[in-house]
């Protein structure tokens, strides 16, 4: 007797079920030091959102299993996100930060350091990605992080591809903006820039092993096949 399975792709509104509370809970779980404490106030300070606990450790696990060595992070920040990449990365890691505000790579400057990370483990680049990420060497990175404007997320998801050795790992942080993702009445330009990389990172199975992860405000990251 053959049961019917339903193997289509599922709807978008299912990743609502992972609520506020259990967010809490897992942000809670990891905990965060006065190093990443004081990034996150100064994050507030800027008004910019940093990415939370849970997606920090998120980071920090992918870039352990990675043995990474050499990591793109698109969207410095105050350096929330680099510590949690740099803990998680080789001792001899490098990370190549790149943000358009050089006030907020300053912040991170000074949280890496704070965090024990001599200089020489952080390659700071001013400007915007679509100047920046041309300009890097093809193949050479096991790890990609996107936390820039999500307008650019099709642009980031190319050059990410590109960057990436074979099974290295591109992140894309906020994917589930803030729950505009799942509502489908919503369909402003950075929404739906958004909606289109979600779908677009899950057709592309012949490339790309994707996962979209219930932590901060979604994960969606996907290993380059």
């Amino acid at each position: 007797m053959s049961t019917s399975i339903d193997t289509g792709a599922p709807e978008e509104a299912a990743i609502t079920e992972f609520g506020p509370q259990r967010v809490a809970l897992a942000d809670t779980y990891v905990g965060e030091d006065a190093v990443l404490t004081y990034a996150r106030a100064q994050s507030a300070r800027t008004g910019i959102r940093a990415i939370g606990a849970s997606g920090g450790a998120a980071l920090r696990l992918l870039a352990a299993a990675l043995d990474a060595k050499a990591v793109v992070e698109i969207g410095t920040g105050t350096g929330v996100s680099g510590v949690y990449l740099l803990r998680g990365m080789r001792p001899d890691g490098v990370l190549t930060t790149v943000d358009s505000e050089p006030v907020r790579q300053q912040y991170a400057r000074e949280a890496y350091l704070a965090a024990g990370f001599a200089a020489n483990r952080a390659r700071f680049i001013p400007g915007r990605a679509r100047d920046v990420l041309p300009r890097l060497a093809d193949g050479q990175y096991d790890l990609v992080f996107c936390d820039g404007d999500p307008a650019d997320s099709g642009f980031h998801l190319t050059e990410a591809m590109r960057l990436l050795r074979p099974r290295g790992v591109v992140c894309f942080e906020g994917v589930f903006q803030e729950g505009r993702l799942a509502e489908p009445d919503v369909d402003d330009p950075q929404t739906r820039a958004v909606r289109d990389l979600v779908a677009d990172i899950r057709e592309q199975g012949d490339t790309l092993l994707p996962v979209l992860l219930p932590v901060s405000d979604g994960l969606l990251c996907a290993v380059k096949r």
